[in-house]
């Protein structure tokens, strides 16, 4: 029997595997002076050294069950307590009521219990250490080693007033708040849940929230003198609060002091005699990271649009690099649009967090997507815009600011204003000089040769390359800028002067631009493909051989001019010509890890081989539709407008502009794959050069870096040399990332992000409503309506052709648009009236529905839906 004095010359750890957790947290509270009811343990070792050896559970609890334990034990208790004393027996084991583990209500515990009786309950929390239920615990947790378990005896409080208190809210996960319980009488009640509580929630300012029940009965003393038994409470207090001010002031410091002293936030049981404060115990909270905190910033985090540029899983060095291209462009951005450079600067941190990168993929932070665009005048009309261009379902409502004055806020009005005008007015100059300079830029670092560099000239010219082109990429953000403000505008005239009946008016005045580059990749695929078809010889290789063997011929005809085959080697020039422009276009290819058709030419001979295979080679159909859609658009719209020349003038405008920026923004994106491209090939060059040098184990493993922990190692300023080390843990992690789940669309979280946060929310759209409805609701983005089969498609590579299926998918990048001809309608979960596959889909006149929440988890292959691209409804059918 070990006394609180036998632990004097003892060290922590050995104290500790004496006492086990619970007694040694009493040891504790009793050094620092809280009062805690007398007690003392019966070791583990002491106990084990009873117990045969090596045996196995049912030899021991058989063991146990027959034992007579020691009677000089009553005696050494009643020299210790007194023969009158109750005393509580309960379990102490080694891992019990530690940081990880509580193992809450796995082990007997026995209240009210006379001396003369211990030992038979000793006995009783002794075998509880080997039940069924500890080891299914102990299962579920993944809990090895030692089963044994110390024994406390500790003189009992009848306490009129019991509790349980937490450190945090243990409801919400609100580090700021502690939150208390407390019934009438002995805890149990509370423990058990049997009988009503009193709740209160102690805030950060010192108020309290509290919620004062009837307590009709509580747990007492049975008056045989031995356990407890509910009994009826005074009708005058059971409305009362079992807590005043001074206990809830006692508890709120001492939850603050036991914080302070253990280094976690605690779970005590209390209990007040006579007003006296007694604890009866304190445990970690063993439930943080399990639970987020609300009292912490929080962030909605969406990737319904940015999914688009960097689809599934993305590796740390594309992330750090986009991290720096936002932060970097976005505040030069606001610059140039009028926002003052010291208020750029105190929003360094918001400019910093644009992006996330939630279990490998990357998510926008809407928390600083917003505050950028307060940062603006006009605030909630260029929400709702940049809403529309994101494919945001929601909006984030961000916090009240302090207030501004009304000449501070005109003045800040006035300078938007004018540089935006003035941004309006000289953007077609801007673009044309952005195209000559970004041509000659790419000109220049398209001659070098990354390969034969040393690594820190490799890093200079990533470090000249992005000094050159941040300043130059305000064009694409400003055109950006203007395309979701004259698509915003055209929406709400068509809307507010009631121009049609037709729900996708907006859209169809978009249709068959005919001007647009995203869709020359696949007029040109087209022109190949029906050059092949009408040529004998490079069919049959196309039809029969490998897209590597074809590939070869292609090079080898290329190489020699001077061959008879005039149309063959004409062939050969197409490809390389579309590999030389669009050899970067490609799915994924804003991400540096990706393989390009460039790097691998291969793969887009696969893509040529698969048209040839199904005879694809005539012009898109759809194009004809796509312009007849864009003039009965027309049509409808000029019709509602032919008697007020005002409103007809003023609506050409903003269409003709709304259309010019449209385009102009999917081209400029053709723009930045190209610079992402160069990007690409600086890295995989470095990957190669690391590689040569034996600092990393394979050329890929480059995109397992950040571009900080390259430069650094390249530098001398990393912290870490074992890049090996450090790639293997991170493949490891992605690998995870690949296998899994993909996080939810938007995904709310609460202080530490990657603490305590749940990333799969579910989708407001149950799988039930679909089910009953029978109907899926998107955005409609090009009308038609079309009733087929549908394809799930999760990559492009997966096939070469849909066969006139509808395809169904997450999301699409430009990668995806040579699937497109064989489609007769397209559906995307993601995405919004201003992404790609909705630019496109108009383009082509292919009908198309974005933004479906729940599309995936309803639509499987081969599924019969009857689709509306103008309502943006879809309809399931019955086989």
């Amino acid at each position: 029997m070990i006394k609180p004095k036998d632990l004097q010359d003892l060290t922590p750890t050995q104290q500790q595997q004496i006492l086990g957790g619970k007694a040694f947290n009493l040891w504790q509270m009793q050094q620092h002076g809280f009062k805690v009811p007398k007690w003392v343990v019966f070791s583990a070792k002491e106990l084990d050294l009873i117990l045969p050896k090596n045996a196995d559970l049912p030899t021991i609890t058989s063991f146990i069950e027959k034992i007579e334990l020691p009677k000089s034990w009553i005696t050494k208790l009643e020299n210790y307590f007194s023969k009158d004393t109750l005393v509580a027996v309960r379990s102490s084991a080694l891992i019990e009521d530690g940081a990880e583990y509580s193992f809450a209500g796995q082990f007997e515990s026995y209240l009210f219990i006379k001396i003369q009786n211990v030992l038979e309950y000793l006995k009783k929390v002794w075998l509880s250490a080997y039940t069924d239920r500890v080891s299914t615990y102990r299962k579920i947790n993944n809990i090895t080693g030692t089963r044994s378990i110390s024994i406390i005896v500790q003189e009992m409080i009848d306490a009129d007033v019991s509790g349980v208190g937490f450190g945090i809210n243990a409801v919400t996960g609100n580090r700021t708040e502690h939150l208390l319980s407390a019934v009438y009488g002995l805890g149990e009640g509370l423990v058990s849940g049997a009988l009503n509580a009193d709740t209160y929630i102690l805030k950060n300012d010192g108020t309290i929230e509290q919620t004062i029940l009837k307590k009709d009965n509580a747990f007492r003393l049975d008056a045989s003198g031995q356990g407890i038994v509910e009994a009826p409470v005074e009708g005058a207090i059971q409305e009362v609060s079992t807590l005043d001010a001074a206990k809830v002031n006692k508890l709120r410091h001492t939850l603050k002091r036991l914080h302070t002293l253990l280094g976690r936030p605690q779970d005590i049981e209390f209990a007040f005699k006579n007003d006296e404060f007694y604890l009866l115990q304190t445990r970690p909270i063993t439930t943080l990271q399990q639970l987020a905190d609300k009292g912490g910033q929080y962030i909605i985090w969406d990737n319904s649009n940015i999914i688009e540029s960097y689809p599934g899983v993305t590796t740390p060095l594309t992330f750090s690099f986009i991290l720096d291209v936002y932060e970097a462009v976005y505040a030069y951005f606001s610059e140039i649009m009028g926002v003052r450079k010291s208020v750029i600067e105190d929003n360094e941190k918001v400019f910093a967090n644009m992006l996330g990168l939630l279990r490998g993929r990357v998510y926008y932070n809407l928390f600083s997507w917003y505050r950028v665009l307060a940062l603006f005048p006009a605030y909630s009309l260029n929400a709702e815009f940049m809403e529309n261009m994101m494919g945001v379902k929601e909006r984030f409502e961000l916090p009240k600011s302090a207030p501004v004055s009304k000449w501070q806020t005109y003045r800040g009005v006035a300078r938007t204003v004018a540089m935006m005008l003035k941004n309006l007015f000289t953007l077609p100059r801007q673009r044309r000089k952005f195209l000559k300079d970004l041509n000659e830029t790419m000109t220049f670092y398209g001659e070098q040769n990354f390969l034969t560099s040393r690594p820190d000239e490799i890093m200079n010219h990533y470090f000249d390359l992005g000094n050159l082109l941040i300043k130059k990429w305000k064009v694409p953000l400003i055109n950006d800028f203007f395309a979701m403000i004259y698509f915003g505008i055209l929406q709400k005239l068509i809307k507010n002067w009631d121009l049609s009946d037709n729900p996708n008016l907006h859209n169809d005045l978009l249709a068959g631009s005919q001007d647009i580059i995203s869709t020359e990749p696949v007029r040109r695929l087209l022109a190949i493909s029906n050059a092949i078809l009408n040529h004998d010889k490079a069919s049959t290789l196309f039809k029969n051989q490998q897209p590597r063997t074809i590939w070869l011929k292609m090079t080898s005809i290329l190489n020699n001019s001077s061959t008879e085959d005039k149309d063959f080697y004409a062939i050969a020039t197409l490809i390389q010509d579309y590999i030389n422009k669009f050899g970067d276009r490609c799915v994924g290819e804003l991400k540096l890890e990706t393989i390009s058709y460039s790097q691998a030419p291969e793969e887009f001979i696969a893509i040529v081989k698969s048209y040839v295979e199904q005879g694809i080679g005539k012009s898109v159909r759809q194009t004809t539709t796509a312009e007849e859609i864009r003039e009965t658009a027309e049509n409808d719209a000029f019709h509602n407008l032919r008697f007020k020349p005002i409103k007809k003038r003023l609506f050409l405008y903003v269409l003709k502009t709304a259309r010019s920026m449209v385009s102009a923004r999917e081209n400029l994106r053709y723009e930045r794959t190209r610079l992402f491209g160069l990007v690409r090939r600086l890295f995989t060059d470095m990957g190669k050069i690391f590689h040569a040098e034996g600092i990393i184990e394979e050329t890929r493993d480059i995109f397992y870096l950040t571009k900080e922990e390259i430069f650094d190692y390249i530098s001398g300023t990393s912290v870490m040399l074992d890049l090996k080390g450090l790639i293997a843990l991170r493949k490891k992690e992605f690998a995870t990332y690949h296998d899994e789940t993909p996080p939810s669309e938007r995904i709310p979280t609460y202080g530490v992000v990657y603490h305590a946060n749940d990333f799969y929310i579910k989708n407001d759209q149950s799988a039930t409503d679909v089910a009953s409805s029978g109907m899926l609701q998107g955005i409609g983005c090009c009308k038609g309506i079309v009733k087929a089969k549908v394809r799930v498609v999760r990559s492009p590579n997966e096939i070469r052709s849909l066969d006139g299926d509808i395809l169904v998918t997450s999301s699409t990048d430009p990668g995806w648009v040579t699937l497109f001809p064989s489609a007769s309608g397209i559906l995307v979960e993601r995405g919004s009236l201003l992404s790609h596959s909705a630019i496109v889909s108009r383009e082509l006149g292919i009908p198309c529905v974005v933004s479906i929440t729940g599309l995936l988890a309803t639509l499987k292959t081969g599924d019969m839906v009857e689709m509306n691209g103008s309502t943006g409804e879809v309809r399931i059918l019955e086989d």
